[in-house]
């Protein structure tokens, strides 16, 4: 089959399409026919060098897919040969098929094309199990998602509001506000003309939001601090700004705040079936109900997934990018 393998670290050019060896399936996995994979920012850094996959899993690069059902292992007992899914993976999905485990592998949801549902599994794992799982965002509270135009932040505005939240988002430009505004964000800050703190504090009467999901790290842990209500929950899930920061911890103990980071790709098989079922019980039924779209931005051919990391690491998009093989 081919793939795209990083022949190096080192910048998009060294993403190369190669024939490899077809994927060996376990007896609790299935193999897919990939329809497509989407780009997602941790894939720059495995390219860079920086996230290396699981022991076992596979070296090519890609968080999610959509696709045909191939073959099955023996132990497998929902799926079967020929079925539409789409799937969250440990890597591999920038390839021709992927194997993957039973338990993370998900229906395509109804209204959705096969092609588009690749944009899906890695944002709704990520987002219900950061801010739905362990943040228990509820109807009534108020939540901030920054870069809402982001494959992340697109997604997580819309179950947010799906789940009766208020939705803060922050951009970078007025474009990517009006995108936000579209999928149902309440308020939309552009960060780089205003200090996304200040204007929470004065949105909420002074309270501040009740759950906050970052991908900066340390550039904006100071101000994720001082825009939290009481009890409130902020949820690390990137270090787009660094990973080292000074705090003044004392709104911590004032408030009584939380401060929880995680990643998904080195969790369990296990811990991820968890969320995948969680994720098809609680979001699917919003997908199918058109509450929450697949907001895709742009598609590339495999052969192109240098321009695709290119696109990724430019931030123009809004959304998703996919790759097709």
């Amino acid at each position: 089959m081919k793939a795209v393998v990083i022949t190096t670290p080192g910048d998009p050019q060294v993403l190369q399409v190669q024939e490899v060896e077809n994927p060996k399936i376990g007896d609790n996995e299935v193999l897919i026919r990939v329809e497509a994979a989407a780009v997602n920012r941790a894939d720059t850094l495995q390219r860079k060098g920086f996230h290396p996959p699981p022991k076992g899993s596979s070296p090519y690069p890609g968080l999610e897919c959509s696709g045909i059902i191939e073959s099955v292992g023996k132990d497998v007992l929902r799926w079967k040969v020929g079925d539409r899914v789409c799937a969250l993976l440990s890597g591999g999905g920038y390839a021709e098929k992927v194997a993957v485990p039973a338990g993370q592998v998900l229906p395509i949801p109804s209204g959705v094309s096969l092609k588009d549902a690749a944009s899906f599994p890695e944002v709704a794992c990520t987002v219900w199990s950061t801010v739905f799982m362990m943040s228990r965002l509820s109807s009534g509270e108020t939540f901030l998602v920054h870069g809402g135009s982001s494959g992340i932040g697109t997604f997580a505005i819309q179950i947010a509001k799906y789940h009766g939240a208020r939705v803060f988002v922050t951009a970078g430009s007025e474009e990517k506000l009006a995108v936000c505004k579209d999928l149902g964000a309440d308020v939309c800050i552009n960060y780089k003309t205003e200090d996304f703190a200040a204007r929470v504090k004065e949105e909420t009467g002074g309270k501040g939001v009740d759950v906050i999901l970052d991908n900066i790290g340390a550039a904006y842990f100071q101000r994720n601090i001082d825009s939290l209500n009481v009890d409130g929950r902020l949820f690390i899930i990137g270090f787009q700004g660094g990973n080292i920061a000074e705090v003044n911890l004392t709104g911590l103990l004032a408030r009584r705040l939380t401060v929880q980071a995680a990643g998904l790709r080195n969790r369990s098989v296990e811990n991820k079936a968890v969320i995948v079922s969680e994720v098809e019980k609680n979001v699917w039924p919003a997908i199918a109900a058109g509450k929450v779209k697949a907001v895709v931005y742009k598609c590339f051919p495999l052969s192109e997934a240098a321009e695709a990391h290119q696109l990724m690491e430019s931030s123009k998009h809004v959304g998703k990018i996919l790759l097709i093989p």
